[in-house]
């Protein structure tokens, strides 16, 4: 796939970040926005089946939710603009290839990459390895 020089400087400026927390997805059936509050998610979607929240793994132990994995968050910090085209696929594709499941969350100033806790140490190795060849 052909880079655009636009394309290939935001991928210089990856500067890829890893939250120290561990994070897990919730679902709460049938809640609504603003009845989990005190949860303080980093990241909510309400869905047909409930609403589904992203948040610290010791938030969940103690509210007694259950979750599937625990994932650690690694944010680019690289200033990207929610129209930089085809930069958060080179990034999923790229852990795809390495067998990294990847979750993102686009937010104003940075995306945000939820990477099974297990294989973040990879995930963070793959990006600086991309940010040093930005070229493919």
């Amino acid at each position: 796939m052909m880079r655009t020089e636009f394309l290939q400087n935001l991928i210089r400026q990856l500067s890829p970040k890893l939250d120290p927390v561990s994070y897990v997805y919730c679902t709460v059936p049938k809640a609504r926005y603003g009845e989990l509050e005190h949860l303080r998610p980093i990241v909510s979607i309400a869905e047909l089946e409930g609403l589904t929240l992203v948040i610290p793994l010791e938030q969940a132990k103690d509210e007694g939710l259950d979750y599937y994995r625990v994932f650690r968050r690694i944010t680019l910090e690289g200033h990207s603009s929610l129209e930089a085209l085809g930069l958060t696929s080179v990034v999923t594709s790229l852990l795809a290839e390495r067998g990294i499941t990847t979750n993102v969350i686009a937010g104003f100033y940075h995306d945000h990459m939820f990477v099974p806790n297990d294989r973040t140490d990879e995930a963070l190795r793959a990006l600086k390895e991309l940010a040093e060849n930005p070229e493919g």
